[in-house]
């Protein structure tokens, strides 16, 4: 595999790699069609052993598309997108739902596609902080919960890469922070790489080493910026948010609505005519 810098100077950040940094998965000049539109276009990009890499994106932008494409679960129209040999992966799924009639308990979650002995089970439930939670009905977990016993579910796997398609949906702010924690504490301890797809457009997993926005192709890549130390965010949010929190800024031609669409400088200029002459004004957001 290449190592193509996701979106980056090679020249500037070549000297901070490892010598021997391991990739796990890449993609170069990647494009993904569906029933003849363009869902992806020249996509370059690779996460390693080690590395947290979050994808943010408005709905439709392809994040979903993109992992797919790099598990080998969509046909590529061109490029090449995939893993290394060998290459364990651990997946937690964007959405997890269970009939409340069903029953199903924790346990029986974690072995409903591949086998497990019971030490391994409790000893990965317990790892994410839900061990007390093995004979719990699913249906009755909280959305914080149910994320950790995913979780749990993937370590099982002993992956190489996590794969997180928006780990926090669902869960409240706190549970937010608890769960980047924990993720960051696992990259640590297991060397994991971690590829997680994120429904936040501006806040991200501080501990992300890279972040790629989408919008068909990247827009911009990049690292977040520390708020930990800003004392306003610090009140608002507590010193735990402010350790696994933090602000992407976006440096690309188009800026995000409230609801993710984008919005081009040509739809500013048009709103702005629209409005004129009105007694009120509306804020642009940007970033």
């Amino acid at each position: 595999m290449t190592r193509t810098l996701t979106g980056l100077d090679a020249g500037a950040d070549a000297g901070r790699l490892p010598a021997d940094r391991r990739v796990l998965a890449s993609a170069q000049a990647l494009a993904v069609a569906c029933d003849g539109r363009s869902v992806l276009s020249g996509v370059d990009m690779e996460i390693a052993a080690g590395e947290i890499v979050t994808i943010i994106g408005p709905n439709g932008s392809g994040k979903t598309t993109l992992v797919k494409a790099l598990l080998g679960l969509v046909p590529v129209t061109r490029g090449s997108a995939g893993l290394a040999d060998g290459t364990r992966i651990g997946y937690v799924p964007q959405r997890f739902a269970v009939d409340a009639v069903l029953p199903l308990s924790v346990n029986r979650l974690m072995t409903l596609t591949a086998r497990a002995d019971s030490a391994a089970i409790a000893a990965a439930l317990d790892r994410v902080g839900v061990g007390h939670l093995r004979q719990a009905d699913v249906a009755r977990l909280s959305g914080g919960e149910t994320q950790r016993v995913l979780l749990a579910r993937a370590l099982l796997r002993k992956p190489d890469l996590l794969v997180l398609d928006e780990p926090v949906q669902g869960v409240d702010f706190a549970g937010e922070a608890a769960l980047y924690a924990l993720i960051g504490e696992l990259r640590d301890e297991m060397g994991l790489g971690v590829l997680m797809v994120s429904h936040d457009l501006h806040v991200v997993m501080a501990a992300t080493d890279q972040v790629l926005c989408l919008n068909g192709h990247i827009c911009c890549a990049g690292v977040p910026s520390d708020v930990s130390r800003h004392p306003e965010f610090l009140r608002l949010f507590g010193r735990q948010a402010a350790a696994t929190l933090a602000v992407y800024r976006h440096e690309h031609d188009h800026d995000h609505g409230l609801h993710g669409e984008v919005v081009t400088d040509a739809d500013h200029d048009h709103a702005n005519h629209d409005h004129a002459g009105h007694d009120h004004t509306h804020d642009s957001h940007r970033h």
